[in-house]
Formats: structure tokens, C-alpha cells, sequence
């Protein structure tokens, strides 16, 4: 997961106080339960990605032409299949 459980928290409060900063938004919860929901909407979402990322990882480690991680060919196969496997996950 590329962020903290503490980052994860900070940018949650800062996004709530955001929202109520904002005339045009009311918020229908608690504060601290809107700000939970959105803890847990971005910690699924980086698990998401934690899973794409090694999903996409062992793809590239099973090709027959050994690929070096970091090169202008890994790098670009990684982003065509992360992006592929994250639409699939996005399709509702």
C-alpha cells in the first residue's frame, strides 16, 4: 500500500473539512462518519491496486523473453495490462 493507515486518516479529515467548507455540500452524517466511509473507500481502492500490481507483476514474469523490471519495454507492457486489469475490476 503506498500510503500510511495515518496518511490514509489526515487526507480523510482534511477532505471532510473540505466538503463542509463548502456551501453547495451538506453533508447527511457525522462528520467522523463520513470521514470513516472515506477511509474506507480509499483503503479498498489501494487494495485494489496492491493486487492489480502483483497480478500485472507475475503476468510480466511469465513471458518466455525474460523482461527487466525498470525497462522501456517492462514499463510499458506494466502499464498497458495494469490498465487493462483495472477497467475489468471497474466494470460494473
Amino acid at each position: 500500500m503506498l500510503l500510511s493507515r495515518e496518511k490514509i486518516n489526515h487526507l480523510s479529515k482534511l477532505i471532510v473539512n473540505g466538503l463542509e467548507e463548502e456551501d453547495t455540500v451538506r453533508l447527511l452524517a457525522e462528520q467522523n462518519e463520513v470521514r470513516l466511509q472515506i477511509v474506507k473507500i480509499m483503503t479498498d481502492e489501494l487494495k485494489i491496486d496492491d493486487i492489480v500490481d502483483e497480478e500485472v507483476r507475475k503476468m510480466l514474469n511469465s513471458y518466455s523473453k525474460k523482461l527487466k523490471e525498470g525497462s522501456n519495454e517492462w514499463e510499458v507492457l506494466y502499464r498497458k495490462h495494469y490498465e487493462e486489469e483495472m477497467k475489468k475490476r471497474r466494470a460494473f
